[in-house]
C-alpha cells in the first residue's frame, strides 16, 4: 500500500467497476454470479486472514487511519474509499495544476533559448568574420612575439657567456694594470681567467673552434700579464718585507701560492728573495761582528762580538751562537711563509709544470722534474740566505784557528764546531749535505782537527829529548804526565759534547778482564770512532815513548816503569770508559803481561836468594808416582848430605826478611796493592815448587826405609833438610 497524498491512503481497488458488491441488493444472484461471489468473499477472507499484522506497510496505514481519527463505523467503513481516493483526486487536481504552471514556465524558458540561440548565432557570424578580417594580422603578431622569445634566448645565452667566458674591461684592468692593486678582486679575477681557459677547452669540441681560440688567446695573454704582475708585486714585497709581520705574510703567502703555478717565475721569486735576505743577513752579522753597518753608521745599542776577540773560543762560540739564532728565527719565519702552504704551493707548481709546452711535447716515459718538497726548499732557501753570512763566518773562524798556538784550545774549537755541525744537520736537515752553511761546518772542524793534530806533533818533536832519560824513580816521566793532563781536558770537553752523547756507547769491560788478541780487536772497535784519531794523537805517542824508554834499561825496572806508565793511563782514562774502553783493555792487556814479567822476577829472586835453584831444578822434572824418579832422588848432586845441609841453613837465613827483600825490589811501583799481589803470586808459587821437593824427599826416604827416627849413621834426607810447606808458607806471608 503507498501513499498518493499527503495524508491519504491507497486501499485495494475493487474486483470490477462494474460489479456490485455482495451487499448491494434488488440483483437476484445467478448460480455463476453466487459462485463467482462466493469465490470473491472467499478470496478476501482469505486475503484478511492471510494479512500479517507484523507487515510494516500495513502497521503504516492503521497508524495513518489512527492520526486521522476516523471513528469505526458502518458509515465510515462504507465512506472510507471514497474519501480516500477523493482525496487522491483532489491532490491530483493540484498536481496537474501545479504542472501546468510548470509548463508555462518552459514555454517561456524555450522562447528565451530560442532568442538566446539567434543571438549566438549572429554573435558567431560576427565574429568568424572579425577573425577573417583579422587572420593576417594575428598571424604576424605571433610571428613577432616568436621572434622576441628567440631574441630573449639568445640574449640570455649571450649574456651567460659573456659573464662567463669573457672579462669585463674593470676585471682586464684589474689583472693587467700594475696601478691596480693586488687585492682579493685581483685574485678572484685571476680565478676566473684560469676558469675561462680551462673551460674553452669545451668550446674547442665543437665544429667551429675560432670562438674557443680566440677566448683562449685573449685570456692567455691576460693571464700571462698578471702573473707577470703579481711576479713583480712579490718582488717589491720581498725587498721591503720584515718577516716578523704576520699580516705581510698572509697576502705574500696568497701571492706565491698562486705564482707556484708558473715555476720559472716562482723560482725566479725564490732567487731574488734568497739574494735580498743573503745581503741582509750578511749586513746584520756584520753589525754583530763590528758594531757598524755597511754604509759606517756606529749602532751603540750593539755591543761587538770583536770585543771577545782575546778569548778565541768564547768569540767563536758568539759568531757560531748567532749563526745559530739567525738560522733559526730565518727559518721559523719562512716556515710560516712557505711551508704552511707547502700542499698549495706544490699542487701550484704540479699544475703549472703539465701546462708548459715543452712539458706537454716531452716523451711519455720522461717523468720530468721531482715533485716538489716544501722541507727541502725551505732547508735550502734558508742555507742560501746564509750563505753570504757562512762566508764571513768561514773567514772569522779560520782566522782564530790559524793564530791559535795552544793544543787544547785546539780541539775545543773543532769540538765546539763539530757540536754546531751536528746542531746545524739537525735544524737544515740530515739531506742537506751540501749546504753551504754545513759545508763551512765541516770544513772548519777538518782544519781545527788538522791543527790540533799540527801543534802536537811539533808538542812531540819538542819531547825528542826528554824520550832518552828514564826518571831514577820509576815514575812516569812528566812528559807522559802533562800529556795526560791535557788528554783529560780533551775528554772532558768531548764527553760534555753532544757528538759524545749520540756515540754507541760501549758495554763490555771490567777491570780485572783478561782477553786475547782477538777480543782485543773486538773491544777496540767498541771504541768511540770519533774520539780514536784523537788519542790516536794526543796519547799513543806518548805511551810509545815511555815503551821505548823501558826497553833501554835491565829487568825488572823496565817492567816497572812500564806499569807505573800504565796505572797512571788507567787512572786518566777510566772516568771516560764510555768511550776509551777500547783503549782501556788494550792497557789492561799490556799490564797483565808486565805483572806476569814483575811475578816471574820476583819467584827468581826468591829461588835465587834462598839458595834452592839447585834443588827445585833437579827434583822439578822428577815425578811422585814414578818409582825410578823417587830412586835416584838420592843420587842427585843437590840431594847429597852437605848440599842438603847446606841449603837448608841458607834457607833458614833467608826467610825471616824474604817478604821485605822481595818488596824491596818494587819499592818503585807506584801501586802498592798491586807490589803485594805480585810478590803474594811468587811467593805462592814458590811454596807451591817446596811442596813437590818436600814430597819428593819424604817419599825417596821411605823408600830407602829410613825413616826420622832410624838407627844408623846414615840421617834421612827429610832430618837434613826439615823445612815444611806450612812453616815457609807461614814464613812468607
Amino acid at each position: 500500500m503507498a501513499s498518493n497524498g499527503p495524508g491519504l491512503l491507497q486501499l485495494p481497488p475493487r474486483d470490477a467497476a462494474t460489479s456490485p458488491g455482495p451487499l448491494s441488493p434488488g440483483i437476484p444472484p445467478s448460480p455463476g454470479l453466487t459462485s463467482r461471489t462466493t469465490n470473491a468473499i472467499s478470496s478476501k477472507v482469505t486475503s484478511v486472514l492471510s494479512t500479517s499484522y507484523a507487515d510494516s506497510e500495513f502497521r503504516e496505514a492503521l497508524a495513518l487511519l489512527d492520526e486521522r481519527g476516523v471513528n469505526n463505523s458502518a458509515e465510515t467503513r462504507r465512506q472510507l474509499r471514497l474519501d480516500v481516493q477523493k482525496e487522491v483526486i483532489d491532490s491530483n487536481g493540484q498536481i496537474i495544476s501545479e504542472f501546468g504552471r510548470v509548463a508555462d514556465q518552459l514555454r517561456r524558458i524555450g522562447a528565451t533559448v530560442d532568442r538566446l540561440n539567434k543571438s549566438y548565432q549572429e554573435m558567431r557570424n560576427h565574429v568568424t568574420a572579425s577573425h577573417e578580417a583579422t587572420r593576417a594580422t594575428t598571424e604576424e603578431a605571433s610571428s613577432l612575439m616568436a621572434q622576441k622569445k628567440n631574441v630573449e634566448t639568445k640574449q640570455q645565452l649571450l649574456k651567460a657567456f659573456r659573464e662567463h667566458f669573457v672579462l669585463t674591461d674593470d676585471e682586464v684592468a684589474s689583472l693587467t694594470l700594475t696601478s691596480e692593486p693586488v687585492d682579493d678582486r685581483f685574485f678572484a679575477v685571476l680565478a676566473k681567467a684560469k676558469r675561462i681557459r680551462k673551460d674553452c677547452e669545451v668550446l674547442l669540441g665543437f665544429e667551429n673552434q675560432t670562438l674557443g681560440l680566440e677566448i683562449m688567446d685573449q685570456t692567455s695573454k691576460n693571464l700571462n700579464h698578471a702573473f707577470q704582475k703579481l711576479y713583480r708585486w712579490i718582488q717589491k714585497e720581498f725587498k721591503t718585507l720584515n718577516l716578523e709581520n704576520p699580516q705581510i705574510h698572509a697576502s705574500v703567502r696568497r701571492a706565491l701560492r698562486v705564482l707556484a703555478e708558473r715555476p720559472s717565475l716562482f723560482q725566479s721569486c725564490l732567487d731574488f728573495f734568497a739574494e735580498a735576505r743573503e745581503q741582509i743577513l750578511s749586513d746584520s752579522f756584520y753589525l754583530a761582528l763590528t758594531g757598524t753597518s755597511a754604509s759606517g753608521a756606529k749602532d751603540h745599542s750593539v755591543k761587538p762580538i770583536e770585543l771577545a776577540a782575546h778569548d778565541p773560543l768564547r768569540y767563536v762560540g758568539d759568531m757560531l751562537a748567532w749563526a745559530h739564532s739567525a738560522t733559526v728565527s730565518e727559518r721559523e719565519a719562512l716556515e710560516v711563509l712557505f711551508v704552511s702552504d707547502g700542499n698549495e704551493i706544490a699542487k701550484g707548481m704540479q699544475e703549472g709544470r703539465e701546462n708548459e709546452l715543452w712539458r706537454l711535447m716531452a716523451e711519455e716515459g720522461d717523468e720530468g722534474p721531482p715533485e716538489f718538497d716544501a722541507v727541502k726548499a725551505l732547508n735550502e732557501l734558508v742555507d742560501r740566505d746564509l750563505s753570504g753570512a757562512a762566508r764571513i763566518l768561514r773567514q772569522r773562524i779560520e782566522q782564530v784557528i790559524q793564530a791559535n798556538e795552544e793544543t787544547i784550545l785546539a780541539y775545543k774549537l773543532a769540538n765546539l764546531l763539530g757540536f754546531y755541525k751536528f746542531t746545524f744537520s739537525r735544524l737544515l736537515g740530515s739531506e742537506s749535505a751540501d749546504a753551504i752553511l754545513l759545508q763551512s761546518m765541516t770544513n772548519l772542524e777538518s782544519e781545527a782537527l788538522r791543527q790540533f793534530r799540527s801543534l802536537m806533533r811539533d808538542h812531540i818533536a819538542t819531547l825528542q829529548g826528554e824520550f832518552q832519560h828514564t826518571p831514577a824513580d820509576l815514575a812516569p816521566p812528566d812528559f807522559l804526565q802533562e800529556a795526560l793532563k791535557q788528554l783529560s781536558a780533551i775528554m772532558q770537553t768531548y764527553e760534555t759534547s753532544l757528538a759524545s752523547s749520540t756515540s754507541k756507547p760501549t758495554s763490555r769491560h771490567n777491570k780485572g778482564e783478561a782477553s786475547d788478541e782477538d777480543d782485543d780487536d773486538d773491544e777496540e772497535e767498541e771504541d768511540d770512532e770519533e774520539f780514536q784519531p784523537i788519542l790516536a794523537e794526543s796519547f799513543d805517542p806518548f805511551l810509545t815513548g815511555c815503551e821505548n824508554m823501558a826497553r833501554k834499561i835491565p829487568a825488572p825496572s823496565n817492567s816497572i816503569f812500564v806499569l807505573n806508565c800504565l796505572l797512571a793511563a788507567q787512572s786518566t782514562l777510566q772516568p771516560y770508559a764510555r768511550f776509551t774502553s777500547g783503549r782501556l783493555a788494550r792497557l789492561r792487556t799490556a799490564a797483565t803481561e808486565h805483572t806476569s814479567k814483575l811475578a816471574e822476577s820476583q819467584y827468581g829472586f826468591l829461588v835465587a836468594e834462598s839458595s834452592l835453584a839447585p834443588l827445585f831444578s833437579a827434583l822439578k822434572p822428577l815425578r811422585a808416582d814414578s818409582r825410578a824418579d823417587i830412586a835416584t832422588i838420592a843420587t842427585l848432586g843437590p840431594t847429597q848430605p852437605d848440599a842438603l845441609v847446606a841449603a837448608s841453613q841458607s834457607l833458614d837465613d833467608f826467610l825471616p826478611s824474604a817478604v821485605m827483600d822481595a818488596l824491596e825490589n818494587l819499592a818503585n811501583l807506584q801501586d802498592a796493592q798491586l807490589a803485594r799481589a805480585v810478590t803474594e803470586e811468587a811467593a805462592e808459587r814458590f811454596c807451591s815448587d817446596f811442596e813437590h821437593v818436600e814430597e819428593l824427599l819424604i817419599l825417596a826416604d821411605e823408600a830407602r826405609g829410613q825413616g826420622a827416627g832410624a838407627d844408623g849413621d846414615e840421617m834421612g834426607l827429610r832430618e837434613l833438610f826439615p823445612r815444611t810447606t806450612g812453616e815457609i808458607r807461614v814464613l812468607l806471608s
